[in-house]
């Protein structure tokens, strides 16, 4: 159900762009925006992850610069059976994380150091298998399309203003104000609707890929209490990529509404905590306790996955 709906997003998309052209310059300036549509798609399918890691900072890492990091995707990534994507640092004290890739064969996936050092062993493989389930449904190449055929929408909103609806525009001076106000508030509304939807399926996806799903839910518990203290200075340079990212890095979007890029992060805990009940219902062993959401765990500020006091953590793949 959520990959009709994100199909139909897009294709709302699709359809507002060509009307756009349409409303400045009648059925050529349709043609003309759809051709820029496929040229900017073209370009985005080639190159968006490498401009997205470029805007952040991210620096490739292996297993002899981050062991752990490394081995922690490399596992995940074969228990989901995909290929080993690259793998990134981004120095920022934030929590977070992304993934990016136009297909699973040149996927890549990103930490923050905020996230490394303030998250446990168990947590992270919960972030980063949500990541990886993002690569395996291929949502990657959906944000990147959304996203500038929504930059594209706003493009055109601008040549209408000087336009000014054209000879050829069939709606004259309504035509010229659909364009330059209503059609990219609508793109922004879809661009964070494929976003929300696209969420709750990577959540379920990197639960089933880790086998716990309550680790993802306390690691996104422990990020949304501490992301907004922090500033990300680079996301905030970029807004356009905060979709892309586990928890929106930007301030003052809290809210699971129309303008919200990310599902409130209460009901995407409630879910798993539901998914959680389901693997027990099961009597499968993959379910065992993971550390409650609910509980105000203190960081622990001793370097990557520290042990909280030495207690023994719940075993993994990994392990």
């Amino acid at each position: 159900m959520n990959l009709v709906r994100t199909a139909m997003l897009l294709a709302f998309m699709t359809a507002l762009f060509m009307a756009i052209g349409f409303l400045i310059g009648g059925t050529g300036g349709m043609l003309i925006a759809l051709a820029i549509a496929a040229a900017m798609n073209l370009f985005s399918y080639w190159n968006a992850d490498k401009m997205v890691l470029r805007m952040h900072h991210a620096k490739e890492v292996d297993e002899r610069s981050a062991p752990e990091f490394y081995g922690i995707v490399r596992q995940l990534a074969e228990r989901a059976d995909l290929p080993m994507p690259k793998v990134y640092l981004i120095k920022n004290d934030q929590p977070n994380a992304f993934a990016t890739g136009r297909n699973p064969e040149n996927a890549a996936v990103a930490a923050t150091t905020g996230l490394l050092h303030r998250l446990t062993h168990e947590e992270v493989a919960g972030v980063m298998a949500h990541e990886l389930a993002h690569v395996k449904h291929r949502d990657t190449l959906t944000m990147t399309i959304t996203a500038t055929l929504a930059g594209a929408i706003s493009m055109l909103g601008n040549f209408a203003f000087f336009f000014r609806g054209g000879r050829n525009n069939p709606l004259g001076l309504i035509g010229m104000l659909a364009a330059m106000i209503l059609a990219p508030l609508a793109a922004a509304v879809v661009q964070m609707a494929v976003s929300r939807t696209r969420e709750y399926a990577a959540d379920r996806g990197g639960a089933e890929i880790c086998g716990h799903p309550m680790w993802l839910a306390s690691a996104l518990a422990k990020i949304a209490g501490s992301a907004p203290r922090i500033v990300n200075e680079d996301a905030e340079r970029n807004p356009a990529t905060a979709h892309m990212f586990i928890i929106n890095p930007l301030s003052g979007q809290r809210m699971d509404g129309l303008f919200s890029t990310h599902p409130a992060t209460e009901n995407r805990i409630a879910a798993l905590r539901q998914m959680e009940a389901e693997f027990s219902g099961q009597g499968d062993d993959v379910n065992m306790p993971g550390p409650d959401p609910q509980e105000h765990q203190p960081e622990t500020h001793g370097g990557p996955w520290g042990r909280n006091g030495g207690k023994r953590e719940p075993k993994g793949p990994w392990s």
